[in-house]
Protein backbone atom coordinates (compact mmCIF):
# COMPACT_ATOMS: atom_id res chain seq x y z
CA UNK A 1 0.00 0.00 0.00
CA UNK A 2 1.17 3.68 -0.74
CA UNK A 3 2.08 6.13 1.72
CA UNK A 4 0.01 7.63 4.13
CA UNK A 5 -1.21 11.16 3.69
CA UNK A 6 -2.69 13.66 6.47
CA UNK A 7 -6.57 14.45 5.33
CA UNK A 8 -9.78 16.27 6.78
CA UNK A 9 -13.01 14.34 5.06
CA UNK A 10 -15.78 16.94 4.96
CA UNK A 11 -18.93 15.61 5.36
CA UNK A 12 -22.74 17.36 4.90
CA UNK A 13 -25.54 15.64 5.96
CA UNK A 14 -28.76 16.40 4.47
CA UNK A 15 -30.36 13.33 5.36
CA UNK A 16 -30.12 12.46 9.43
CA UNK A 17 -31.56 8.73 8.50
CA UNK A 18 -27.99 8.03 6.55
CA UNK A 19 -26.30 9.23 9.80
CA UNK A 20 -25.90 5.70 11.28
CA UNK A 21 -24.20 3.86 7.69
CA UNK A 22 -21.90 7.38 8.61
CA UNK A 23 -20.83 5.84 11.96
CA UNK A 24 -20.94 2.37 10.66
CA UNK A 25 -18.42 3.41 7.61
CA UNK A 26 -16.45 5.59 10.10
CA UNK A 27 -15.97 2.80 12.48
CA UNK A 28 -14.62 0.39 9.78
CA UNK A 29 -11.87 2.82 8.96
CA UNK A 30 -11.50 3.53 12.47
CA UNK A 31 -7.81 2.74 12.51
CA UNK A 32 -7.02 5.26 10.24
CA UNK A 33 -8.84 8.41 12.05
CA UNK A 34 -7.41 10.59 14.53
CA UNK A 35 -10.60 12.69 15.24
CA UNK A 36 -14.02 13.50 14.50
CA UNK A 37 -15.90 16.73 15.14
CA UNK A 38 -19.52 16.85 14.03
CA UNK A 39 -21.92 19.23 14.63
CA UNK A 40 -25.56 19.84 13.96
CA UNK A 41 -26.31 23.38 12.32
CA UNK A 42 -30.22 23.48 12.90
CA UNK A 43 -30.50 26.86 11.30
CA UNK A 44 -30.08 24.17 7.33
CA UNK A 45 -31.16 21.72 8.78
CA UNK A 46 -28.17 19.88 8.27
CA UNK A 47 -24.84 18.50 10.52
CA UNK A 48 -21.25 18.89 9.37
CA UNK A 49 -18.82 16.50 9.88
CA UNK A 50 -14.79 16.68 9.64
CA UNK A 51 -12.86 13.61 10.05
CA UNK A 52 -9.18 14.05 10.41
CA UNK A 53 -7.78 10.97 8.73
CA UNK A 54 -4.05 9.72 8.63
CA UNK A 55 -4.20 6.89 5.25
CA UNK A 56 -3.31 5.73 1.97
CA UNK A 57 -4.92 7.75 -0.42
CA UNK A 58 -6.58 4.10 -1.89
CA UNK A 59 -7.90 4.51 1.89
CA UNK A 60 -9.11 8.30 1.66
CA UNK A 61 -10.50 8.02 -1.84
CA UNK A 62 -12.46 4.49 -0.93
CA UNK A 63 -13.97 6.00 2.30
CA UNK A 64 -14.88 9.51 1.02
CA UNK A 65 -16.56 7.76 -2.18
CA UNK A 66 -18.48 5.31 0.24
CA UNK A 67 -19.95 8.42 2.05
CA UNK A 68 -20.58 10.27 -0.82
CA UNK A 69 -22.76 7.61 -2.51
CA UNK A 70 -25.09 7.56 0.07
CA UNK A 71 -28.39 9.43 0.20
CA UNK A 72 -28.37 13.08 0.91
CA UNK A 73 -24.65 13.42 2.08
CA UNK A 74 -21.99 15.13 0.40
CA UNK A 75 -18.04 14.21 1.23
CA UNK A 76 -14.91 15.86 -0.04
CA UNK A 77 -11.75 15.45 1.02
CA UNK A 78 -8.42 18.11 1.22
CA UNK A 79 -5.12 16.14 1.80
CA UNK A 80 -1.74 17.60 2.58
CA UNK A 81 1.18 17.96 0.27
CA UNK A 82 3.80 15.83 2.87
Amino acid sequence: MSENRLAVISIIVEDRAESPKINTLLSEYGEYIAGRMGVPYKNKGVSVICVVIDAPMEVLNTLTGKIGMLKGVTAKTLTSKK
